[in-house]
Parts: C-alpha cells; structure tokens; sequence
C-alpha cells in the first residue's frame, strides 16, 4: 500500500502541445512583422509623393484663377454675404493654395516663418500682414486691402 493515496505526480503534456504553442507565437511574430513592412512601405510611398509634388506648369492661368477667387472673396465681403475675419481667413487660404499650386511646397499649413525659411518670401510677407486680421481681436483692417495684397502677391509671382 501506499503511504498517502492522495498525492499523485504531475501529469506531463503531450510535446505537440510545446509545437503549436512556438507556431502561434511564430505566427503573431510574423503578422506583426508583415504590418509593420506594409505600413512602412505605404508612408514612405506617400511621404515621397506628398513631399514632391511637381508645380504646374500653366502659371498665367493659375494666377488667373486665384486672382479672380481672391476678388469673389472681396466682392462677398464687400456685399455682406461673409464676415470680415472669414473673408481674410479665405484670402490667406487662398494665397497659400496658390503657392501650393504654383511651387509644389504645401503651404497650406505653414506659418508665415516657415515661408520665410523656405524661398517664399513674397508670400511669407503678405500672410504676415494677414495674421492681425485672421487673428487679433481688434478692430479687423477692411478686406479690400488683404485682397490687393494677396493679389499683388499673385500677379508678382514668376
């Protein structure tokens, strides 16, 4: 007879049990390392495509365009149909679309100091004289001023 009938030994797993236990973590390894590569991929992919956008070519009809939604923005400000800190807030939005535009640099969300450190200085200028009016909570200077500004910023471009 046995001394104490209660205590039994430990019980040993099957070894195909230690088998799919090293493939499941072998397999999670290997998704994570399949999202990180696709994912890296696809950023650089996009960064190098966002980062270079080529100008276009067609400068006098883009400066056309702009200068004549630049005067649309003045011509509803003027008729009431747009506060004047939305219609400076427009006219910066759209000088630096047209840099965008023209230059292929995304100055959309730039500052005027970033414009000045890149070679925009004409429109680093003109987006500085902006930021009171975006911005300040004083008396706004009119629309009409921004917009000749704005638009002189465009037809000097070359």
């Amino acid at each position: 007879m046995q001394a104490d009938p209660g205590l039994y030994g430990p019980l040993q797993y099957s070894p195909a049990w230690l088998w799919v236990g090293a493939a499941l973590l072998a397999l999670v390894a290997g998704w994570y390392a399949f999202v990180l590569a696709t994912t890296r991929a696809d950023a650089r992919s996009k960064q190098g495509s966002a980062g270079a956008r080529p100008a276009l070519t067609e400068l006098p009809a883009l400066k056309a365009a702009y200068l004549q939604r630049i005067s649309d923005v003045d011509r509803e400000a003027a008729a009431g149909n747009v506060a004047a800190r939305a219609a400076h807030q427009e006219i910066s939005l759209l000088l630096r679309g047209f840099v965008r535009d023209a230059t292929g640099v995304d100055a959309t969300r730039m500052t005027h100091l970033d414009l000045a450190r890149h070679p925009l200085p004409a429109a680093a200028a003109v987006i500085e004289a902006l930021y009171p009016a975006e911005f300040s909570p004083g008396p706004l200077p009119s629309v009409s001023s921004s917009a000749a500004q704005a638009s002189e910023a465009v037809r000097a471009w070359s």
